[in-house]
């Protein structure tokens, strides 16, 4: 029994005393602590350290009282347990070596088994449940296929997108072909979390929203359906609820409430009370929100925090919404304002004066 289930009631649409919150990248350089760790190694090392790796999930926890942890790690991970090799360079992000572009590339290319290869994430689910001892869930996470090809075929971070873009134009069979592998590889990454101990999954899919209406249906929906229609989440998919969050979610909306996820999340960009309504209007009313407060907004002042937190609580439906910020939170933002967020929305709606 999790003593603060927040989280989990909210993503189940049932009532809770104030909506839940926690933030995307909630474990990161914002935080003093976090650098200290970081400090010591470089970051994919840190991934790799269970130890490391549970101290700087559990600091957002400890110090600004958020109402879940999410495990420290990168959507990468998984990729290069397919047999890519990757680093990560503070100054650019992820690198790949050898961009994937070729038929011969997506063939070598493994689905490894996720305890074999990434039994180190497993390690920090496992040591953070006996660190959190049940005060608390525990999310676990992975990259959308769309998301993780975007950084194979480009070979790191992209603007445009045109290698991408290019296979799934001139060769779409080829791009399905590594969509299958990635969501197969993502599928079995997952279940190994569920099955080490998370109680909660995100899909984290940052480029999806670069995808027209058409091909998002094509090369991102389909494989959200592969995904969520195969993970051990229990009878209708409550016991361990699964969250969708997809960058540039407005035009695709309706297209992602078909996915199977229980909870979508939005970007800043979208007003989550015009979201509600197209999602009822569209015949989905069984999924929660989560969101979305501009990550921006946490470079304003405590004061001016707090009243974007209210607009939102606010608008959005009692039941079956979890606050949170629109993207990940920025390693610009003071920690005074980050505490600032979470206490706005513990506080729950102010009444008018």
């Amino acid at each position: 029994m999790i003593n603060n289930d927040r989280l989990i009631r909210a993503c189940r649409r049932q009532s809770v005393d104030r909506a839940p919150v926690w933030m995307m990248r909630q474990a990161g350089r914002y935080l003093p602590e976090y650098r200290a760790v970081r400090g010591k190694t470089d970051f994919l090392t840190l991934c790799k350290t269970p130890e490391m790796a549970a101290e700087v999930s559990m600091q957002p926890f400890d110090l600004l009282g958020v109402d879940a942890v999410i495990m420290f790690s990168d959507i990468l991970i998984p990729v290069e347990a397919m047999g890519v090799k990757l680093d990560i360079i503070e100054s650019r992000g992820p690198v790949i070596e050898t961009p994937i572009r070729t038929a011969e590339q997506v063939e070598k290319l493994i689905v490894p088994d996720p305890v074999e290869k990434t039994g180190f994430v497993m390690e920090v689910i496992r040591l953070l449940r006996q660190q959190l001892d049940n005060r608390a869930p525990l999310i676990g996470f992975a990259g959308a296929p769309f998301t993780l090809a975007s950084y194979l075929i480009e070979g790191g971070t992209s603007r445009n997108f045109v290698e991408i873009k290019r296979m799934m134009y001139a060769n779409p069979a080829l791009l399905h072909q590594l969509l299958e592998k990635i969501a197969d590889t993502i599928t079995d990454y997952l279940n190994a979390q569920i099955e080490a101990g998370a109680q909660v999954v995100q899909l984290f899919d940052t480029w999806a929203g670069e995808l027209s209406a058409g091909d998002f249906e094509e090369f991102a929906l389909e494989y959200y359906q592969r995904i969520f229609s195969r993970l051990h989440r229990g009878p209708g998919g409550l016991t361990v609820p699964a969250i969708l969050y997809v960058n540039g979610c407005s035009a695709v909306l309706e297209k992602m409430a078909e996915s199977g996820a229980n909870v979508l999340s939005l970007d800043w960009r979208i007003d989550i009370a015009e979201a509600g309504k197209r999602l009822r209007a569209a015949g989905f009313d069984n999924l929660a929100l989560q969101g979305n407060l501009d990550p921006c907004a946490l470079l304003g002042t405590p004061e001016t925090i707090a009243e974007g937190v209210q607009e939102i609580l606010k608008k959005a439906e009692p039941t079956g919404h979890i606050m949170n910020l629109g993207h990940g939170i920025m390693p610009m933002v003071p920690v005074e304002n980050a505490r600032a967020f979470i206490e706005a929305a513990k506080a729950g709606i102010r009444e008018a004066a």
